[in-house]
């Protein structure tokens, strides 16, 4: 494992399929959770370049549950992401597929 650390984030690779990233906040734990697990928290932050939006942003917040986010600029261009939850401990800690 070897780490790589910017600014309140620690970046590392556990194994040769696996990324891990642990991120600190100067926020209620609760909130933090709220942002990253809540539609219209992610759709408002997580966009990208100018112009691209989220207009898909479908959470099944449960272990073994899948998630899935469209983003969509200008042009009608789109760009997929989706993964499932494998861990969820709110409000300290989530674990998904990519």
């Amino acid at each position: 494992m070897n780490p790589t650390t910017t600014p309140g984030t620690v970046f590392s690779t556990p194994s040769d399929r696996e990324v891990a990233w642990t991120r600190s906040f100067a926020a209620p734990r609760e909130r933090v959770f709220r942002a990253l697990t809540e539609p219209e928290h992610v759709q408002r932050w997580m966009l990208g370049p100018d112009g691209w939006t989220m207009p898909v942003c479908e959470m099944d917040l449960r272990v073994g549950g899948e998630w899935r986010y469209v983003w969509r600029n200008g042009d009608g261009d789109e760009f997929t992401l989706q993964g499932a939850f494998r861990e969820i401990e709110r409000p300290a800690r989530i674990v998904y597929t990519e």
